[in-house]
């Protein structure tokens, strides 16, 4: 979980890099930002963004802000719907929680330290919980684990064979749930895993080595694919840098953190 405030000299444009989890973007007081979906649709309130291997274009002006990062079995029971109905897009959390988002969204407001704010995000989570026939079967969530496990590299053709079902019942069962075929799952853990090691001022030939790609083209293909943007100016992305901590400071940020 991450809270920052951000206050510009002017609009201000960044890009949701696709990570492997469930985002939701709470937002404070009256600023707000402007995301476009796949289809056109633009969200400027809180939100949630399922698991996607798209890019998406952030602007801004000021804005204060809480970002939360679900495992899709979490998020499916704090949501309270199958994450296939998120698949690679966005819904106001308006639309899910109701009157409920705008009041979370007054008390955050109210509420000035983050310390407090982390607190109550976390009880409001815990009050919506409601698991019930959302439950993931036991054969997806071991498939969904092994491939975060792994960091993507758990061979994707022997998980129906672990689990003893077929490959056709499993690729539709995991999809259902998570939102993403196995394949496409992996493909993405193993590129987040890439590209934080690529923040971390690693080569990319040791990156490409390491994280199990074929060669630095592969890892270049994946990068460009992911993120909209060569590799050469990727890891330069400031939404990686928000990942578990939280936004990186600056004279125009005031960030928080929950470890």
């Amino acid at each position: 979980m991450a809270g920052f405030r951000i206050h510009g000299d002017g609009p201000t444009l960044l890009r949701a890099i696709p990570h492997p989890a469930v985002t939701v973007a709470i937002t404070i007081g009256d600023n707000r930002f402007e995301v476009r979906d796949p289809s056109g649709r633009t969200h400027s309130s809180s939100l949630a963004l399922g698991l996607t291997g798209n890019p998406f274009a952030v602007r801004f002006e000021d804005i204060e802000c809480v970002q939360i990062r679900l495992s899709p079995f979490t998020a499916s029971a704090v949501l309270r719907l199958p994450l296939a109905e998120l698949s690679g897009g966005i819904v106001s959390l308006d639309d899910l929680w109701g009157r409920d988002a705008i009041r979370l969204s007054e008390r955050l407001h109210e509420t000035r330290s983050w310390p407090e704010r982390f607190a109550l995000i976390e009880a409001t989570l815990s009050t919506r919980w409601c698991d019930d026939h959302r439950r993931a079967a036991p054969e997806i969530a071991w498939a969904w684990h092994q491939i975060i496990a792994s960091r993507g590299r758990f061979r994707i053709e022997h998980l129906a064979t672990e689990v003893g079902w077929s490959r056709q019942r499993l690729w539709s069962r995991f999809g259902a749930h998570i939102g993403l075929t196995p394949k496409r799952a992996a493909m993405l853990v193993r590129f987040d895993h890439a590209i934080h090691q690529l923040v971390r001022g690693l080569s990319p030939a040791q990156v490409a080595a390491d994280t199990g790609y074929a060669d630095q083209s592969h890892l270049h293909r994946d990068v460009q694919e992911f993120t909209g943007t060569p590799l050469t100016s990727a890891a330069g992305e400031p939404w990686l840098a928000v990942d578990n901590d939280a936004w990186p400071s600056s004279n125009a940020a005031e960030t928080g953190q929950l470890p």
